[in-house]
């Protein structure tokens, strides 16, 4: 029965790391982070070390990462003087956490560039520069009210938890 539980819990982790890096989180990062989520208890960086065959670097630089970005926070366990990690399970908070980072580090830069760009394009002559300006001010646009949406998502957290956990 262990080895069924370490063999889909490395599966989990590869295809968490493999969903990572399709939605441009480094591969190592979504590993830590999956084996973190499916631990039952706090692990010490040597311990991740060695379980995803990560140097020690890459494994620190991505734990503070995730830490800095709320998914992973470091807990003191008595007796020991290694560092602990645990995740941040509630899949809600997770997907906020992620979304709140994607807006300040992504979304928010590039709909900031493309409305200085539409704004630099607009009287732009001839075909080409009205065919710019028509396609920025379109990207810019599209942009706008998914940003609006996900600043609504993020900052309306704690009414939807408190929302859904009245459904469940």
């Amino acid at each position: 029965m262990e080895n069924k539980v370490q063999d889909i819990r490395a599966r989990f982790v590869d295809e968490w790391g493999a969903l990572g890096s399709a939605w441009g989180i480094n591969r190592s990062m979504a590993s830590l982070h999956a084996r973190l989520l499916v631990s039952s208890e706090p692990m010490s960086m040597d311990d991740l070390m060695e379980e995803l065959s990560l140097s020690r670097g890459n494994t620190s630089t991505n734990l503070r990462d995730l830490v800095s970005w709320g998914l992973v926070r470091q807990v003191v366990v008595r007796g020991e003087r290694k560092q602990f990690f645990v995740a941040e399970k509630d899949p809600w908070k997770v997907f906020v956490t992620i979304l709140r980072e994607r807006l300040h580090r992504e979304i928010d830069p590039a709909v900031d560039t493309l409305g200085r760009i539409a704004q630099a394009s607009e009287g732009l002559p001839g075909k080409e520069g009205q065919e710019l300006h028509r396609v920025v001010k379109g990207l810019h646009g599209f942009l706008l009210p998914l940003r609006a949406m996900a600043h609504r998502v993020v900052g309306a957290e704690s009414k939807i938890l408190s929302a859904i956990s009245r459904v469940l």
